[in-house]
């Protein structure tokens, strides 16, 4: 291995609250439908907050063998499933593959916050004695990697990254460092699911969640009304290979390549120094050879905090020039899925390759002053050959990734 070759995606695995499975996600997301509503897996009228975009329709039972169902909490169940679909979906099955050619690099912001609850609520109301053992592990941020390892059996580099929403693209990145150091194939990227009342908590602690009731401006990202996020559950596994590696199988399609990368971390509040964001995307456009006016659309990371998207669109209009570059934010109609979001931001990307068409931002109409030609309301058509996702995490994390066709 030369540490140049190519990572490309030949399968996608989606569970988002406006579709599951890739086709009903990307159907919902290209029409602007929206999964964003009332909390439904707990009362939350207690919380300043009670919106959220949640999962409907998935049984877990119809998609895993019983075993696991006792074991795992609800991320990871969805993180199994999208991981199944991902395989089929490329093509794969992975007992035909060497054990260990194969890893599993996935992003966590929260672990399994709904299992932890519910043993803890054992604990107190009835004793130790009633704690299940697998709570051991089920909480555990790299409890996704380390299921879906054992259930298709790939012992080779596997991890877990931990840096908010910009985490879901690290661990595309990581997963892109091992293909090339020679793993044929990797399955990576992000789910999340802490909609419980202690997930909700925490998350409320970082204060930044919306308290409007209403779904359709919950969350306004680029707009006068922005007020904070809605948050979701769910997100993306993709199936990465190197690109010789894919062909030489028969890959039966290769969605795009993922060319270009790029982090940092904001400096310390009151230093005076520049948020670091603007340098992630840099990196990522030079890691990728790819000039500014090469990039169709930008996957905007959508905080809806006024400071916050200041500083985004300061980024993107200072890299592209104002209006130079389609921007859209898919995720006005899923909520913010932490680990998930970037990773399904990129599956978006790569459909919009596919497909010829830049999805909405609903329910937004932004300030004229961020300078933004944010795609709103209905899809547009356009001929896209390279995409860049942005994400950041609470903490100071930035991330950028750059995809392209083959």
């Amino acid at each position: 291995m030369t540490g140049t070759e190519r990572t490309v995606v030949t399968g996608l695995g989606v569970a988002a609250p406006n579709g599951i499975g890739t086709a009903g996600y990307w159907a919902a997301t290209r029409s602007g439908t929206s999964g964003i509503g009332r909390v439904t897996r707990f009362d939350p009228s207690s919380y300043p907050a009670t919106l959220a975009g949640e999962i409907a329709g998935f049984v877990a039972k119809e998609h895993l063998p019983g075993r696991l169902l006792p074991q795992t909490d609800r991320m990871t169940q969805l993180a199994l499933t999208s991981a199944d679909w991902a395989f089929e979906d490329a093509g794969v099955d992975p007992g035909e593959l060497p054990e260990y050619s194969m890893g599993v690099i996935t992003a966590s912001s929260s672990g399994g916050f709904e299992f932890g609850q519910r043993e803890l609520e054992a604990l107190w109301s009835k004793g130790s004695r009633h704690v299940s053992a697998y709570q051991s592990f089920a909480w555990f941020y790299a409890v996704n990697s380390g299921q879906i390892s054992i259930r298709h059996g790939m012992r080779g580099p596997s991890g877990v990254v931990v840096s908010d929403q910009a985490g879901g693209l690290d661990a595309l990145a990581q997963a892109r460092r091992q293909i090339r150091k020679g793993t044929g194939l990797v399955v990576s990227g992000g789910m999340d699911a802490s909609i419980c009342p202690w997930g909700w908590v925490a998350q409320m602690a970082g204060d930044r969640l919306s308290t409007s009731d209403d779904p359709e401006q919950a969350y306004l990202p680029f707009d006068a009304a922005a007020r904070g996020h809605v948050p979701g559950e769910g997100g993306a596994l993709l199936v990465l290979e190197e690109l010789g590696h894919a062909r030489a199988r028969g890959a039966r399609q290769v969605y795009g390549e993922i060319a270009g990368y790029g982090s940092t971390l904001d400096p310390r509040p009151g230093s005076g120094r520049p948020p670091g964001l603007r340098k992630a995307v840099e990196l990522a456009l030079a890691d990728a050879g790819t000039a500014p006016e090469e990039i169709d659309v930008v996957f905007a990371d959508a905080a809806a905090v006024p400071e916050l998207d200041r500083i985004e669109a300061e980024t993107i209009t200072g890299v592209f020039g104002a209006r130079g570059v389609a921007v859209t934010a898919p995720k006005t109609m899923t909520g913010r899925l932490y680990s998930g979001a970037a990773p399904l931001d990129v599956a978006a990307a790569l459909l919009a390759i596919r497909d010829g068409v830049v999805p909405p931002s609903i329910g937004v109409t932004p300030l004229e002053e961020y300078g933004l030609d944010l795609v709103v309301g209905t899809e547009r058509t356009a001929e896209i050959r390279s995409a860049l996702v942005i994400a950041r995490g609470q903490g100071g994390f930035n991330s950028a990734l750059v995809v392209r066709a083959v």
